[in-house]
């Protein structure tokens, strides 16, 4: 075994990849751009190397770098993680050519399967069935033959990024640009190839172990049918799909796509898997490196897959055999991503200014995240993971429920309550899964506006109520209306929650609380009695018309956070005088505001221009996702306030477009 490896990643995944690295007595070294100077997994590991600035370009995908920092610290070998160079052959190499090991397949294998097109056709050669479809240079021509609906994906890509499905061959040309830009940024490769789209599908991958004694097994299927933008964000092992004899030849499939190109290490082979005919499976790709969902399978087999990366990457044969490995209970994963499911999937950011991550039997999470972390729009926006294990698969649904509602990180958007609601879709639950069924039923799984007792808490909290609990409070300094004699007044505050109108809360002192006037659309505006029954060390609970609500809460520079059963609020101060006149200003809906915190990649326009209704006009990137601004009418660009490379933050003015016919 090793005496020291670098990690060459960020995040949850070198948090998770340092845990089992300790376990085996293994000194573990960290790296970090600028921006993970003070991340958790700096902190958890036994040393850690500067490697550049925050842009991953010149700090976790620089080879010469890392390689470097091996060499100052006397590492042995390197584990990739996932993501970044963890699919790099060109890193594999490099890292043989400076006498180290790295902890993955090597790198033929890895330039074989990391092709898309040579990957199918050497699979296809094995004997494993294969999606039909066409690459480059015959792209536009094969996807018309096929026929729409068809699936653009880049050749060199992985994790979903740069696919796009094109159901309407008109924009087809379109499609496959914004694909290609996508590819580009994302891999440095901006090869595409097409694929004939399987309606309503569902996404099985078998997990592959292979030594470098010609040892190969396979430890079961994951389903991975739940998905956002052909991300997963919901992983469960087994599937409730498959038979034992459909398991059986799956298994057998993937093995052989893993001798056909010569795999050593931990791999995953991908099929896609028509609902009706799960006999009808066909090979998508093959991850060769550790997958983002691997604890699901960890925990139904009781082996540790980056154990048995770093032994078998150190020359030992694998000590089991297929017969050998057995699959006990339901393990059920969830992805906690820095997200809006309000507004599309965009992603979010911000400060961590309060953390809860959930414990416990057969409870487990792997996570990147501590109070004060600060999450940007460089890298990807999942932030951890939190899973289960349980007798079956009823017990671990809800057991995985019961943890996203425990689940909250105030200051950072995230979507654990999203998840939360979509366990519970009845879908879901009866395991009738594809990959399309998040799109198509979120407006079911949004909640409907924000509850009252939201409102409630926040007036309550922000006319004088404490969340540190203790202490003398001076009564003439709270903010409750109180009158000498007469009827208290009433306190008027103003609240903006983003993605919803901003409203108005009125509150003065009752008998056994304070009366509220809650806003229309929280279930009405009549009144309401609430108080504020206990609060402590950061929780507040609020007694409303009876019903008590527990919440965190924690202040923030313009407001408040909420959060409860991992959804979370930020009430933001409003002076509605100022929007007004801001509002007036930029000609309220002709202002195009940033949708998400990111960077301007492509701006098309300049001041003066004419432009058509939903014409593009410019493209903001933030997390390896593109998102397009149109144009919300025709008419000319009055005001442009952003160039290519500006860095912008959510809800930032981008540019004014007055229509045509006040222009």
């Amino acid at each position: 075994m090793f005496d020291t490896v670098l990690v060459a990643n960020r995040g949850e995944i070198a948090v998770r990849v340092i845990r089992t690295l300790r376990a085996l007595g293994v000194r573990s070294v960290a790296v970090y751009s600028d921006a993970d100077a003070d991340a958790r997994h700096v902190r958890e590991a036994d040393t850690a190397v500067r490697i550049g600035p925050p842009a991953a370009s010149e700090s976790y995908l620089s080879v010469p770098a890392l390689l470097e920092a091996a060499r100052r610290t006397g590492a042995q070998a390197v584990h990739p993680g996932y993501g970044f160079l963890a699919e790099n052959a060109g890193f594999a190499a490099a890292c043989a050519e400076a006498g180290l090991v790295f902890i993955g397949p090597p790198a033929s294998a890895i330039s074989l399967m990391g092709d898309k097109i040579r990957a199918k056709e050497t699979v296809k050669a094995a004997g494993v069935p294969v999606v039909p479809g066409a690459a480059d240079p015959e792209l536009e021509d094969a996807a018309r033959e096929l026929g729409a609906p068809v699936l653009l994906k880049p050749s060199a890509g992985g994790g979903g990024k740069g696919m796009r499905l094109v159901r309407d061959l008109a924009v087809l040309t379109d499609e496959i640009a914004a694909a290609r830009r996508e590819a580009r940024s994302s891999f440095g490769d901006d090869t595409l190839l097409v694929e004939r789209w399987i309606d309503r599908p569902r996404h099985i991958e078998i997990q592959v172990l292979a030594d470098a004694h010609g040892n190969v097994v396979h430890l079961g299927e994951r389903e991975c049918s739940l998905q956002r933008r052909h991300q997963k964000i919901i992983e469960e092992a087994p599937s409730v799909l498959l038979t034992p004899e459909i398991r059986e030849s799956m298994g057998a499939a993937a093995v052989e796509a893993a001798r056909s190109c010569g795999y050593v290490g931990a791999g995953t082979v991908e099929f896609i898997v028509p609902g009706g005919d799960p006999s009808s499976y066909y090979f998508m790709e093959m991850n060769t490196r550790l997958q983002v969902e691997h604890p699901v399978t960890e925990l139904i087999t009781g082996v540790d897959l980056v154990e048995w990366q770093l032994r078998v990457a150190a020359g030992e044969a694998l000590s089991f055999g297929q017969s050998d490995v057995r699959l006990d209970g339901w393990a059920i994963e969830a992805r906690i991503c820095a997200e809006d499911p309000a507004r599309g999937f965009l992603p979010s950011g911000g400060t961590v200014l309060a953390l809860h991550e959930p414990a416990g039997e057969g409870v487990r999470t792997d996570s990147g995240l501590s109070q004060g972390t600060e999450v940007g729009s460089l890298y990807d926006p999942m932030l951890a993971k939190v899973i289960v294990h349980a007798a079956d698969r009823p017990s671990a649904l809800r057991k995985l429920r019961a943890a996203l509602a425990d689940t909250m990180t105030l200051g950072v958007p995230t979507n654990a309550g999203f998840l939360r609601r979509l366990l519970g879709h009845k879908a879901v639950v009866a395991g009738e899964l594809d990959t399309g069924l998040v799109e198509r039923d979120l407006a079911d799984l949004l909640p409907e506006g924000v509850p009252a007792e939201v409102y409630a808490a926040a007036a309550l909290v922000a006319r004088g109520g404490s969340t540190t609990g203790g202490g003398w409070v001076d009564p003439f300094g709270v903010a409750d209306g109180w009158r000498l004699g007469g009827t208290p007044a009433w306190t008027v505050q103003h609240f903006r929650i983003p993605g919803h109108d901003p409203v108005e809360v009125r509150t003065r002192a009752a008998a056994r609380g304070v009366e509220l006037l809650l806003p229309e659309g929280s279930e009405g505006d009549a009144l309401r009695t609430a108080r504020i029954v206990d609060a402590a060390d950061g929780l507040v609970t609020v007694e409303l018309d009876g019903v008590t609500h527990r919440f965190h809460v924690v202040p923030s520079p313009d407001g408040l956070w909420l959060g409860r059963d991992g959804d979370s609020w930020h009430l933001q101060d409003h002076d509605p005088v100022a929007a007004a006149l801001s509002g007036a200003r930029h000609g309220g809906a002709d202002t195009l505001a940033a949708p998400m915190p990111g960077t301007v990649t492509v701006v098309k326009v300049a001041v003066g221009d004419e432009v058509e209704a939903g014409q593009s006009l410019l493209v903001v990137e933030a997390m390896k996702m593109e998102h397009v601004i149109s144009a919300p009418h025709a008419g000319t660009v009055t005001e442009l306030d952003v160039t290519p490379g500006t860095t912008v933050a959510m809800d930032q003015v981008l540019a004014v477009v007055t229509p045509r016919e006040e222009a």
